[in-house]
C-alpha cells in the first residue's frame, strides 16, 4: 500500500488521518492522539508523499517538522475548508423532498 496524499485534521487532542492511494481510493482512516500521530506518519507513509492541513498555529509547528523529514506540506486556508465542509454537511444531513405535494 503506497499512500500518494493524506490529510490530517489537527485538533486538541485527536487528529484525523485520511490518506489514499494512486487511484484515489482511501486506505487509511485513523483517529490518533497527538503524541502518537507523527510517528504513525513515519512509519506508513513514504518521504515526497504530500500532505495537506488546515492551516492554524499548530499546522505551522507540525508542518515544520514534516517538511524537515522530507515531506510535501500544504496548508490550507481555514475559509475555503469551511465552505467544503458546510457544503458537504449539509448535503449529507438535509432530508429528501419529494416534488410532489
Amino acid at each position: 500500500m503506497k499512500l500518494m496524499r493524506i490529510g490530517v485534521d489537527l485538533a486538541k487532542n485527536v487528529f484525523q488521518i485520511h490518506g489514499v492511494d494512486c487511484h484515489e481510493k482511501p486506505v487509511w482512516r485513523q483517529w490518533l492522539p497527538r503524541d502518537r500521530w507523527l510517528q504513525a506518519v513515519l512509519e506508513k507513509v513514504e518521504p515526497g508523499c504530500g500532505i495537506g492541513m488546515e492551516s492554524c498555529g499548530g499546522a505551522h509547528h507540525w508542518a515544520r517538522q514534516l517538511e524537515a523529514r522530507g515531506f510535501r506540506v500544504k496548508l490550507i486556508a481555514p475559509s475555503s475548508l469551511t465552505l467544503m465542509s458546510k457544503t458537504t454537511r449539509t448535503t449529507r444531513t438535509m432530508p429528501r423532498r419529494s416534488a410532489k405535494r
